[in-house]
């Protein structure tokens, strides 16, 4: 029994020697493993197409994010991302056993983890956005971490709680360096800004544009004028509309996230990606 072609290897843990025991009787494997639990220990690691530092990244796990771990061998391990599905291959040191429950998530764009709970004490670390964490108590302006450190609790929200705007949540990007497959403060690409603004606001995303245009809103009809939050995808492309005229996005032309007027963007995007294949308008946005 092959992968069913319909399968998408990029969420579904299958490859020539091993699979998710879910996919039994839906694909050939000599051996199905159920998977064990863990949890990202490091701010951000890649993962990998392949198990090898200089395969591509094809996208990024968070401080505090849990996989599924199927496989461990030289110093890699083959997981699944338990929020976005994502299958691939990340370093063996940046993970540990165990998925901890986060009470509370970073709110913040980027964070410090303090020794103490006194700005003036040595980082130890840092955070970002929408990073699950596990506070077990506070001291005046910092809450504690359950694993060891201190960040200002401003820098929080309950791990229900949910941001009102998510283009103003892509907003506080602006002039991040642009990274294929990144998924940080320290670097975004385009599916990987739009994934972490609505990912912010409650909206389940998937990661890549692809899987984007298929999955969110609905599908504006040719023409029709742009509003705020409307989703604006090429192949392999996707933007953000701040209004009705200008795009958000994270780009490989500035190699940053940029704000610039949509018709100059759509024509240059053109000559490389082709014409706008769709544009999806998201439910329940609320007003600036």
């Amino acid at each position: 029994m092959p992968t069913p072609s319909f399968l998408d290897t990029r969420l579904n843990a299958v490859r020539p020697d091993l699979a998710d025991r879910a996919l039994e009787g839906r694909v050939e494997a000599p051996r199905f493993v159920e998977g064990t639990p863990a949890h990202v220990t490091v701010p951000v690691t890649a993962l990998r197409r392949r198990p090898a530092a200089d395969a591509p990244r094809d996208t990024e796990l968070l401080l505090g994010e849990t996989v599924t771990v199927f496989d461990r061998a030289e110093g890699f391990a083959w997981v699944q991302a338990r929020r976005d599905g994502y299958v691939g291959y990340v370093a063996a040191r940046d993970i540990a056993e165990g998925a901890p429950a986060p009470t509370h998530a970073v709110s913040a764009v980027r964070s410090f983890i303090y020794r103490a709970a006194d700005i003036k004490s040595p980082v130890t670390g840092w955070v970002s956005l929408n990073s699950p964490v596990v506070i077990s108590g506070t001291e005046d302006r910092f809450s504690r971490l359950a694993g060891g450190g201190y960040m200002v609790s401003q820098h929080l929200r309950g791990v229900a709680d949910r941001e009102d705007d998510f283009v103003a949540v892509a907003e506080g990007f602006l002039e991040t360096p642009y990274l294929w497959g990144g998924r940080s403060s320290l670097g975004l690409d385009c599916s990987g800004l739009v994934q972490n603004a609505l990912h912010a606001a409650g909206f389940a995303c998937p990661r890549d544009t692809d899987m984007q245009e298929a999955a969110l809103g609905e599908t504006l009809p040719d023409g029709a004028p742009f509003a705020r939050g409307d989703l604006v995808f090429w192949k392999g492309h996707v933007g953000i509309m701040l209004d009705g005229d200008t795009l958000l996005h994270a780009n490989a032309t500035y190699m940053k996230i940029v704000a610039e007027p949509v018709a100059p963007a759509i024509a240059r995007i053109a000559e490389t990606d082709g014409p706008v294949t769709s544009v999806r308008r998201m439910p329940g946005l609320r007003a600036p």
